[in-house]
């Protein structure tokens, strides 16, 4: 559905992507996380053909993107910055929509009217921020796309409506298979949302994977001994994070849960417990493996 093959894209002196490959399957919903300047919006310009890549490939549906109307038919993207025409309103946006997509279908516009619940005949600039990003999806899901790229989507969005939104955007997946690529830096959401995961990093990216596989190759580990720790555990687990609090050991470790657990019981601890890791804590410690501060986080 969505393939990345080897994109690098420049500006000026600023290298924002470098050599960047990925893949998203047609009916998933994939989360683009990444520290601040890591390339993410430059990324989601180029797979929604508003910028062009310096080298490399990028594609949906087998066809390049880049000035491609048969694509652009099909894809929409949902900016950070919102820009709707000055003195518009809902209801001559959806005309400007619908004479600018073949695909446009009324029935689901009238469908999501009820949804929202927000006048058609209201001005969009008079509009709160978060009810102008309700109309953004709004308009965006009204054009039944194959495939939605979201920047920060639901910046704005109360919890009721950011409720609203993910259920929107979970029955399109679920019912037209429709594919999801979004960036944020709101975690606990994605965490609910995405099936796939990508991390980017100065302009590279670092992880690929699927998010159930990733909660699984990387572990909080809580744990106490009689004695001091051994410094042979500590060179034999691939730690991420190591913590004292007391008599008790925080570790991350990175690895098959049960060889972890093996590896700890060796050496007779007192206390040793598996805690669950939420994706934001997975995304910290992932990010300290590179080099990116995570020295004072209170967890």
């Amino acid at each position: 559905m969505i393939e990345v093959i080897d994109i690098s894209k420049r500006f000026e002196d600023l290298e924002a992507l470098k050599n960047v490959s990925l893949n998203i399957e047609k009916g998933s919903i994939y989360g683009l996380l990444g520290s601040n300047g890591a390339g993410k919006t430059t990324l989601l310009k180029i797979l929604a053909g508003i910028y062009k890549q310096d080298q490399g490939v990028a594609k949906i549906n087998n066809q390049n993107v880049f000035e491609n109307k048969e694509i652009k038919e099909k894809v929409i993207f949902i900016s950070d910055a919102l820009y709707f025409f000055g003195q518009y309103s809902i209801k001559d946006m959806a005309r400007f929509y619908k004479n600018i997509y073949s695909r446009w279908n009324e029935e689901r516009f009238k469908q999501i009217e009820q949804i929202f619940n927000i006048n058609v005949h209201k001005k969009i600039h008079r509009l709160s921020k978060g009810m102008q990003r309700q109309v953004a999806f709004w308009l965006s899901l009204s054009i039944m796309p194959d495939v939605m790229i979201l920047d920060e989507p639901i910046d704005g969005l109360d919890p009721v409506m950011r409720q609203k939104v993910k259920n929107l955007l979970i029955q399109e997946v679920a019912e037209r298979e429709m594919t999801v690529l979004i960036s944020s830096h709101n975690l606990r959401e994605l965490e609910d949302l995405c099936d796939h995961i990508g991390i980017l990093h100065k302009g590279s990216m670092i992880l690929q994977k699927d998010l159930d596989d990733l909660k699984s190759d990387i572990h909080k580990v809580q744990v106490a001994f009689k004695d001091e720790v051994s410094k042979e555990l500590l060179e034999k687990c691939n730690i991420l994070y190591e913590e004292k609090r007391g008599t008790v050991y925080l570790f991350i470790v990175r690895g098959n849960k049960n060889k972890v657990l093996s590896s700890f019981k060796e050496y007779e601890p007192l206390l040793l417990d598996i805690l669950p890791l939420t994706l934001e804590e997975i995304f910290i410690y992932e990010m300290g493996d590179v080099g990116y501060e995570i020295k004072n986080i209170i967890l």
